[in-house]
């Protein structure tokens, strides 16, 4: 593979039914290119989360190509595809029995690391969401605040240095402020890593804040995948109403 192949990811006139003659995604062509930050925003059911789980192989289309690096989803073998795209929930999903250190060591420690490769990449990666290993890693899930939590999920989702990072409303159930000072957290680690990006949001505003790139969706089409300033003057009153 390319370095520059590496976070590119491309749906070709994708179509994919839940149940037969109701499509959950109707058609959809759009690119990501390595180091972009897209944003899908639409109404609940639109098929945003649906478009997500795409990317990563969770389900295959039904008609059209979803390819990753090139490479279409179904050549990919599904562990191997997952491990190479990290996945950020809105409700996280720690293990409550594992520590902090162990949660984001995870992935590392099924791909059979050391235990000294471990643990500095979980100091890299703590320090990285600003949660110092010495402090925090002994910690368990429930001591943690919901913002905490979020930090231990996207430093988790980033272990093995993956070139895609998919995030699921991962703010939407913080206070404002918290939701604020995650935003820019964001910010700061993706322009420091490079990582691309497509994150899920109901919140225009947040799409704004924090993409290159912003998708809106609506019954299953997209609308409109573009800048910023092009999707606020979009003339479509279907994206005017997010606006």
């Amino acid at each position: 593979m390319s370095h520059e192949a590496r976070g590119h990811i491309l749906l070709r006139h994708v179509s994919f039914a839940y149940v037969a003659d109701r499509p959950t995604l109707d058609d959809v062509t759009l690119e990501v290119t390595p180091g972009a930050v897209l944003a899908l925003v639409g109404r609940s059911g639109s098929g945003k989360s649906t478009l997500l789980k795409l990317i990563n192989r969770m389900l295959l289309p039904s008609s059209g190509a979803v390819t990753v690096d090139t490479r279409d989803t179904r050549a990919w073998d599904a562990i191997r595809l997952r491990r190479h795209i990290g996945y950020v929930l809105q409700d996280v999903g720690l293990f409550p029995h594992m520590t902090v250190g162990d949660n984001v060591s995870l992935l590392p420690t099924l791909e059979g690391w050391t235990d000294a490769r471990r643990e500095a990449r979980a100091r890299e990666l703590l320090q990285l969401v600003g949660l110092p290993y010495d402090e925090w890693a002994a910690q368990w899930p429930r001591d943690l605040s919901g913002g905490q939590r979020q930090r231990i999920g996207v430093a988790r989702a980033l272990a093995l240095d993956p070139p895609i990072l998919l995030m699921d409303e991962p703010f939407g159930a913080l206070d404002p402020v918290t939701r604020a000072e995650l935003r820019r957290e964001f910010l700061r680690i993706q322009h420091s890593l490079g990582t691309t990006v497509v994150i899920v949001t109901h919140d225009m505003a947040e799409a704004f804040a924090l993409a290159t790139h912003i998708g809106v969706l609506h019954d299953g089409r997209l609308l409109v995948c573009d800048t910023p300033n092009v999707v606020r003057a979009s003339a479509d009153e279907r994206v005017q109403v997010f606006l």
